[in-house]
C-alpha cells in the first residue's frame, strides 16, 4: 500500500503557505508605512515650532529691527537660540534612532568618494574644532577609496564620529581620520582622538541609546549619548559595522567598515 503524500509536499499546502507569507508581507509593509507616517508627523510637529524659536531668537539676539534696550535681553535671546539648536539636534537624533531601529529608513546605496564626504564633514565642524583648538588631519587625502553607502547616511555617520572626537579632545589636541582599502572588498574608516580614553568594559555601553559610560569621556560632555549608537545602526544598515577601541589615557579609536565600490 503506497504511503500517503507528505502534507508539506502537497500543492494545497504550498499554496496556503504562500498566501500566509504574502499576507504577512502585506501586514509588515502596512506597519512600516504607519511607522514612516508617524515619524514624519512627529518630526514635523516638533521641528516646526523649534525652527520658529530658533529663527525669532536669532533676530532678537542680532537686534535686526533695532536695539532691545537692556543688554540682558540680547544675552537671554542668545541663550534661547542656543538652547533651541541643542533641542533641535536632540529631536533629529531621536527621530533618526527611531527610523533605524524600526528599519524604516530608506537608504540608497551608491558609490561615494570618501575624499568628498570627509571634506564636507570637516568643513561642517571647522568652526567647532577651531573653538576647541583641535586640529583635524586626514592623511592620504586626495587618494582615499570609494565606498558603497547612502550619501546622507555616510555624512551623518562621519559627522557624529568627528563631533564626538572633537568634543573629547583636549585643547591643542589632534583628531586623525584614516581610510584604507582592506582585503575582501572592504574599506576601513578610522577616527582617532587624543581624549582621556575609556575603560574597555565601558565601550559596549557607549553603543546603547541614551546610555553613557561612567568616565570623564562621557560624563563631562553634553548630549544624550545618541551619536555613537546612530553610527553603529547606520553602519550596519549600510552592510558594515563599527568597532571601538580605547583605554584610559590613550584616547578613543572608532573604526567603521563598509563595502568598497
Amino acid at each position: 500500500m503506497p504511503e500517503p503524500a507528505s502534507l508539506d509536499a502537497s500543492p494545497d499546502y504550498d499554496a496556503k503557505a504562500e498566501r500566509r507569507a504574502a499576507a504577512h508581507r502585506r501586514r509588515r509593509a502596512a506597519l512600516d508605512d504607519r511607522k514612516r507616517s508617524f515619524l514624519r508627523m512627529v518630526s514635523h510637529e516638533l521641528r516646526t515650532p523649534l525652527n520658529a524659536v530658533i529663527g525669532f531668537s536669532e533676530i532678537l539676539s542680532r537686534e535686526l529691527y533695532g536695539p532691545l534696550g537692556a543688554p540682558q535681553y540680547r544675552e537671554y535671546a542668545e541663550i534661547v537660540h542656543d538652547s533651541g539648536l541643542k533641542l533641535l539636534k536632540l529631536v533629529n537624533q531621536i527621530v533618526e534612532i527611531a527610523r533605524l531601529e524600526g528599519h524604516v529608513t530608506d537608504l540608497d546605496l551608491a558609490p561615494e568618494g570618501l575624499d568628498e564626504a570627509i571634506e564636507d564633514v570637516v568643513e561642517q565642524y571647522k568652526t567647532e574644532s577651531a573653538q576647541r583648538q583641535v586640529t583635524v588631519t586626514v592623511p592620504g587625502v586626495g587618494t582615499l577609496p570609494t565606498v558603497m553607502a547612502d550619501s546622507r547616511g555616510l555624512r551623518t555617520l562621519l559627522g557624529n564620529l568627528l563631533q564626538n572626537a572633537i568634543h573629547h579632545s583636549p585643547a591643542g589636541g589632534e583628531v586623525c581620520i584614516y581610510a584604507q582599502a582592506l582585503p575582501g572588498g572592504l574599506v576601513e574608516i578610522a577616527l582617532v582622538d587624543q581624549g582621556p580614553g575609556v575603560e574597555p568594559e565601558e565601550l559596549p555601553r557607549l553603543l546603547r541609546p541614551f546610555e553613557q559610560g561612567g568616565t570623564t569621556l562621557t560624563r563631562t560632555s553634553e548630549g544624550a549619548g545618541l551619536g555613537l549608537p546612530i553610527v553603529d545602526l547606520l553602519s550596519r544598515a549600510m552592510g558594515g559595522g563599527l568597532r571601538l577601541t580605547s583605554r584610559p589615557g590613550a584616547g578613543l579609536t572608532a573604526q567603521v567598515t563598509l563595502a568598497e565600490a
